[in-house]
C-alpha cells in the first residue's frame, strides 16, 4: 500500500495509531487535529486519501466532504465517528463519503478499506485521460442541476459498483435506459458488454442462456420489465437463480407501478423482490422545471455539433418552454428542439415558432388534471415508511403527527410566498387561510419572507 494519507482527528491517540500503522504499510501520513489544516492540505493538492473524524474542535467533518469534492474531485474520504447511529452512516453516504466506520474501529479492517480506497484512486487517475477522450462534455448522458437531479446523481454514484439489482422507475421519456447505461459506463464493468434484453430474447427456453453468453459478466438491462408476460417473467426468475460467480449486473426499467401490478397478480412477486435491490426514481420534467432551459441548450448544442446551424431560444420562447408540461418528458423535449432547429428561419427561435411546434401536442392543463395528488400521497407514504424503518423496529418519539404536519406546512407556505412575491395577503388568499393564521405559521416555522415585485 502506498500513497499520501491525510488524517484528521482530535484524539491524539488515534492520530498516533493511524500514523504508525499507515507508515508501516508504506504510506506517507499527514495528521492534524484541525479541519482548517486539513482543508489547507487538500487545497494545496496533498493527499491521495482523507481519513476524518466527524466531531472536530473547529467543525463537522461530514460538512467538509462536499468542499473536498469541489476542491479535489475523486479524492476519497473515509469517515470515522464515535456517534454510532444509523443517521451518521446515512449522512456519510449522502455526503458521498467513500466509507464510514464507527469508533472504536478494527484497525486491520480500516487498513483494508484504506488500501481499497487508494487502489480506486489510482484506477480513477489512470483511466481519467481515456474517459475524457471517450466522452465529450456535450455527450454526457444526464443533464440537470436541480435538487431532484442532484439526488439522482448521488444515488447513481452510490449504487454504481454495488452488486445489487437496480430497478429504475419513471415516466416514459425520462431517460431510464440512459440511467442504466450511465451506471454501467461509469462502473468497474465499463469494459464488459451492456446487453438490453428484448421480448424476443425470452421467447424460448434457451433465450436466457444466450443473453448470459452475450453479457459475459457485464450488465443486463430488462427494459420495461412490467410489460413482459408471465412466461418471460418466469424465465427471468430462473435466469437470476442460476447465476454463478461471474454473474452480470442486473438492471430493469419500468414506467408501470410494479407493486400495484404485483398486487393485481400481473407481475410475479418473486421477480419483484429479486429486481428491487435498489430502486432509482427518475423525476419527470414537471418535477425539475429549472432544468428545462438547460436541457434545451444541451440539445441545441448537440444539433450544432451534428452539423445544424447554431440556434438559441429567445427569452419569450424560454418562458413558453418552461411553462409547457412535457408529458413525453426529455424525449419529447429533444424531438421538439430538433424540429425547431430545422424549421426556425432565424438564429433566434421565437415564441411563435415554439407555439407552432407545440400546437398539436397535449396541453399542460389536461396533463395536470389528474394523478398528482396520488403521486404526492405515494411520496409521503414512502417517506414515512423510510422514517419508521430507520428506527429499526422501535417506535419513533411521540408527537409524530405534528412533526409531519410541520414538514408539509413549511414547503407549501414558502412556495406560496415565493409565488406571490412575499405578499402575505395574496398568499393567505391563495392558501385559503386567515392572514393572522399565516403570520402565526410564518413565525412558528421560522420562515423568512422577502417582498419583491413579481414579473409574471
Amino acid at each position: 500500500m502506498d500513497g499520501t494519507i491525510l488524517v484528521a482527528d482530535d484524539d491524539r491517540t488515534i492520530r498516533t495509531v493511524l500514523t504508525q500503522a499507515l507508515t508501516r504499510a508504506g504510506c506517507k501520513v499527514h495528521a492534524t487535529s484541525s479541519l482548517v489544516t486539513l482543508m489547507r492540505w487538500v487545497g494545496e493538492g496533498k493527499g491521495d486519501l482523507v481519513i476524518s473524524d466527524v466531531m472536530m474542535p473547529d467543525g463537522n467533518g461530514l460538512e467538509q466532504i462536499p468542499q473536498i469534492a469541489d476542491a479535489r474531485p475523486g479524492l476519497p474520504v473515509i469517515v470515522i465517528s464515535a456517534q454510532n447511529t444509523i443517521m451518521t452512516a446515512i449522512q456519510a453516504a449522502e455526503a458521498d463519503a467513500y466509507d464510514y466506520l464507527p469508533k472504536p474501529f478494527d484497525l486491520p479492517d480500516l487498513m483494508k478499506r484504506a488500501s481499497r480506497a487508494l487502489e480506486m484512486k489510482r484506477r480513477a487517475t489512470a483511466s481519467k485521460a481515456s474517459d475524457a477522450r471517450s466522452m465529450e462534455a456535450g455527450d454526457l448522458p444526464l443533464v440537470g442541476r436541480t435538487a431532484a437531479m442532484q439526488e439522482l446523481y448521488r444515488l447513481v454514484a452510490r449504487v454504481m459498483n454495488a452488486q445489487l439489482c437496480v430497478l429504475i422507475t419513471g415516466e416514459s421519456g425520462t431517460g431510464k435506459s440512459l440511467i442504466a447505461k450511465a451506471i454501467h459506463d461509469f462502473s468497474d464493468r465499463r469494459n464488459l458488454p451492456f446487453v438490453t434484453v428484448s421480448t424476443s430474447d425470452l421467447e424460448t427456453m434457451d433465450g436466457p442462456h444466450a443473453v448470459l453468453a452475450r453479457a459475459k459478466g457485464g450488465s443486463i438491462l430488462f427494459d420495461e420489465v412490467g410489460d413482459l408476460d408471465d412466461t418471460a417473467q418466469a424465465r427471468i426468475v430462473r435466469m437470476l437463480d442460476s447465476f454463478g460467480d461471474t454473474a452480470p449486473r442486473v438492471m430493469a426499467t419500468s414506467q408501470a407501478n410494479l407493486a400495484s401490478k404485483m398486487e393485481e397478480g400481473s407481475f410475479r412477486e418473486d421477480l419483484y423482490y429479486r429486481l428491487g435491490g435498489v430502486t432509482v426514481e427518475v423525476p419527470s420534467l414537471r418535477e425539475r422545471v429549472d432544468d428545462i432551459p438547460l436541457l434545451a441548450d444541451h440539445f441545441l448544442a448537440k444539433a450544432e455539433r451534428e452539423g445544424a446551424p447554431l440556434k438559441r431560444l429567445s427569452d419569450k420562447a424560454v418562458e413558453l418552454v418552461r411553462a409547457y408540461s412535457w408529458p413525453g418528458n426529455v424525449r419529447q423535449l429533444e424531438n421538439a428542439v430538433q424540429r425547431l432547429v430545422f424549421t426556425s428561419t432565424e438564429n433566434e427561435i421565437t415564441k411563435t415558432e415554439v407555439e407552432l411546434v407545440l400546437g398539436n401536442q397535449p396541453a399542460m392543463e389536461s396533463l395536470r388534471s389528474g394523478g398528482d395528488s396520488d403521486k404526492l400521497s405515494a411520496s409521503v407514504a414512502k417517506h414515512l415508511q423510510r422514517y419508521f424503518d430507520l428506527h429499526g423496529g422501535v417506535l419513533p418519539p411521540p408527537g409524530l403527527y405534528n412533526r409531519i404536519l410541520r414538514e408539509i406546512e413549511g414547503p407549501i407556505i414558502e412556495i406560496s410566498l415565493d409565488a406571490t412575491g412575499g405578499n402575505q395577503a395574496k398568499c393567505a388568499d391563495l392558501l385559503g387561510i386567515n392572514r393572522n393564521t399565516l403570520r402565526k405559521k410564518i413565525t412558528e416555522l421560522d420562515i423568512r419572507v422577502t417582498r419583491r415585485r413579481k414579473l409574471m
